[in-house]
């Protein structure tokens, strides 16, 4: 019997093109969903942690998002600042990819960051 998918769903995979992420709302919290130059699919808070700037906006390099506002940039993985002014990390949550449909858990913090 499969596994009943864990989380949000949140999107199609093929919404999101390589190096573009897709700003969504779950039960009210932003989160940033990302596609890496790799055509990986991460999920993260879509706050920086510097600033009150949402990270879905900036731009996504290899396996970083880099926010507009000051140039942070977060490791999508991990998501370490990598660059300052922030020297917080954002959340990362668990996602389950099932067929073309993307679900974020946001109950399921993997790196163990603080949600606000």
């Amino acid at each position: 019997m499969p596994e009943t998918p864990q989380g949000t769903l949140v999107c199609k995979s093929t919404e999101i093109s390589p190096k573009q992420a897709l700003r969504v709302l779950i039960d009210g919290y932003p989160v940033a969903v990302v596609k890496d130059s790799m055509g990986e699919i991460h999920a993260i808070g879509d706050t920086c942690s510097h600033a009150d700037v949402s990270l879905s906006e900036g731009d996504v390099e290899g396996c970083t998002i880099e926010c507009w506002g000051h140039g942070s940039q977060f490791d999508l993985r991990s998501g370490q600042p990598l660059q300052l002014p922030a020297y917080d990390p954002v959340p990362v949550f668990a996602i389950q990819i099932e067929g073309e449909d993307v679900y974020v858990d946001t109950s399921n913090v993997v790196n163990g960051a603080r949600v606000l």
